[in-house]
């Protein structure tokens, strides 16, 4: 095919809908480069080109034969959109690479999932349970923005007792580095257990809470995210969302 000489905004009035395009921020969000807005973002910037032309404007729209690239990297559309749901075992690294060959959480939707996927959000080498992957540049933009409002809840488990008063504490806030750490709730749930929700989640703050403490990790698990249950998904593998709580993540959790 021959690729389009110039882009366009709008069909003529006897285009058909597969005519007029689809429009630039919407194809980088779907090759999972960017949220639609970030790409929108990335075009006002002058880093988006259609057949070798620097596009500015929000409303045009790309043919199949015409030549996307970002900052020179041809756009590519994901065959198939994917959202999922991964029971991410302890020692597994959430990063695309790493240079010192650690097992990376990515490769366990490998060999059914042949798209790139990414994790959304965080949850550090040594944490196991529920963390979500996508391509969907919108949903990961949305989904882990701390906007989103989402609270993920985890379980806990120390080398030591719990005090009583740590729930309380932590849900009242404790200063760590000039940072404030701040629970949703924490429930104890044995002499070495307990459950904790976050709504933002800042830099190992479980980790850092329990060490105000003089406590040490032994489990640290991840069981919910927003609307989304670990449920009885075996450690290691992975499932796709539902419709459903797609929609509800979208609108911070809560089911619509």
């Amino acid at each position: 095919m021959t690729p389009a000489t110039s882009p366009t905004s709008e069909a003529s009035p006897e285009s058909g809908p597969g005519e007029r395009g689809v429009r630039i921020q919407v194809l980088i969000a779907r090759a999972g480069l960017a949220s639609r807005r970030a790409a929108e973002d990335l075009m006002k910037s002058g880093r988006v080109t259609l057949n070798g032309k620097v596009v500015t404007e929000l409303g045009v729209r790309a043919m199949p034969a015409d030549v996307l690239t970002v900052d020179g990297k041809l756009v590519v559309a994901e065959e198939q959109l994917h959202h999922l749901a991964l029971n991410k075992p302890a020692g597994f690294l959430c990063a695309m690479s790493d240079e010192f060959g650690r097992p990376l959480a990515a490769s366990l939707f490998k060999p059914q999932i042949q798209e790139r996927v990414y994790n959304v959000g965080r949850l550090d080498l040594d944490s196991c349970g529920l963390i979500l992957f996508t391509n969907d540049g919108a949903f990961a933009a949305k989904v882990g923005h701390p906007s989103s409002n989402l609270v993920k809840e985890y379980e806990i488990q120390t080398e030591k007792r719990i005090p009583n008063e740590f729930g309380k504490r932590f849900e009242a806030g404790l200063l760590d580095a000039g940072e404030m750490l701040k629970a949703e709730s924490v429930t104890i749930t044995g002499e070495f257990r307990c459950t904790i929700r976050l709504m933002e989640g800042k830099n190992r703050e479980i980790r850092r809470a329990l060490g105000i403490f003089g406590l040490e990790v032994v489990v640290l698990r991840r069981v919910a995210i927003g609307n989304v249950r670990l449920g009885g998904l075996v450690e290691g593998r992975w499932r796709s969302l539902t419709d459903e709580e797609i929609t509800a993540l979208m609108h911070g959790g809560e089911p619509r």
